[in-house]
């Protein structure tokens, strides 16, 4: 209980030191070095690549499978509507208001501080790695996906792959095991450009309004048990010019997908293409669908703690890693990106708690007690 205690306070003290820097993604530059001197306090050896830093536990195995904590330390820009300072850390009736405070701070600061718990201790049947990580809430390239690809990283497994990880974002600690995929693809109709007067030409937006009737009535045949049918919102269209005596030739619209684990990017593009008209451009297809089995160590030590598993409509970094993943963090993610962020102080606390007792059943041996 006192290691516990110690443990949450260290992890609220560096909260708060994370919420009064800025750290939009792409500029987190002064929170990896928070984060360093965190660990460094620690007396734990840790290596920043970018603005990514990574640290092993003490007793590193190679010949041992690996699992993964990770959480981003980037921020979304301040919410309209506001009403404290977000770069304050203000403590009141139990919790702590500030950017980034939920998403991703008490998520990643339960992490280390798990981690931290697990980092001296030997005999564990599995290595750890903790990575906070940038660029998460832009699916930047200079984030989680260039760790996992940097040598300095990657030559610690010698060619084993991570045998399953922990993604830390706030799901009230129920288990994400599987979270939408998501495929943005910029569409656009073509026509003929004509004088309105005359009735001439061809209407790129009756075009358009073609293609989106088909998208709106359109349901996707297979269904995840998870997350449920794949679904398509068009949430932009304009067009080539602003005249309003000009029938117009080009008629642009966005189009946000998310997509189950039932489909690939590519069997969706090729059934839009089918019916629709308009070319069709994807704007990414790294963001896909991601499902860690039920039977997975993971899935089922938290299940044994009493947690529910649930599929997440949000996409994270999970995204962006070829090996099992679970999804679970504290905090709410309804909270996340609005004014007056905040997160309950005991969230943290059970959020550390609960981080540690789910990975003993993991990785301590049974019958074999940390001390």
């Amino acid at each position: 209980m006192i290691q516990n205690k110690m443990l949450t306070d260290g992890a609220i003290a560096l909260l708060r030191d994370l919420i009064r820097t800025p750290s939009f993604s792409k500029e987190e530059d002064q929170t990896a070095g928070i984060i360093c001197r965190y660990l460094g306090l620690q007396r734990i050896e840790h290596t920043r690549i970018l603005n990514n830093v990574f640290a092993f536990n003490r007793y590193f195995d190679p010949a041992k499978p690996t699992i993964l904590l990770n959480s981003h330390h980037d921020t979304v820009k301040p919410a309209k509507g506001y009403s404290i300072d977000p770069f304050t850390p203000l403590e009141k009736d139990g919790k702590l208001f500030g950017l980034g405070s939920n998403d991703a701070g008490g998520p990643l600061v339960s992490l280390l501080a798990a981690f931290v718990h697990f980092h001296d201790h030997r005999n564990l049947t599995h290595n750890l790695v903790v990575a906070a990580t940038a660029e998460e809430e832009i699916s930047g390239t200079n984030g989680v996906e260039y760790l996992l690809k940097s040598p300095h990283f990657t030559d610690h497994f010698q060619g084993r792959e991570i045998a399953g990880a922990i993604v830390g974002e706030p799901t009230r600690m129920q288990l994400a095991i599987a979270e939408m995929g998501l495929l943005v693809v910029d569409a656009m109709a073509t026509g003929r450009a004509g004088h309105a007067a005359r009735n001439e030409g061809e209407n790129a937006i009756d075009i358009a309004i073609k293609d989106i009737e088909w998208l709106k009535g359109h349901r996707f045949e297979r269904s995840s048990d998870v997350l449920g049918p794949t679904k398509m919102t068009v949430t932009v269209i304009e067009t080539d010019n602003k005249a309003h005596n000009v029938v117009p030739e080009k008629c642009s619209f966005v189009i946000d997908i998310r997509v189950n684990e039932c489909y690939a990017f590519e069997e969706i593009l090729a059934e839009m293409a089918s019916h629709m008209k308009s070319e069709l451009r994807p704007r990414s297809t790294r963001l896909r669908s991601t499902r860690i089995e039920n039977e997975h160590p993971l899935v089922q030590a938290g299940i044994a703690l009493g947690f529910s598993c649930y599929g997440s409509p949000t996409t994270s970094d999970k995204a962006l890693m070829g090996f099992p993943s679970l999804k679970m963090g504290p905090g709410d993610s309804a909270r996340s990106h609005t004014a007056d962020e905040f997160i309950f102080i005991h969230e943290v606390a059970e959020g550390i708690t609960s981080y540690i007792e789910l990975l003993e059943k993991v990785i301590v041996a049974r019958g074999h007690h940390l001390k």
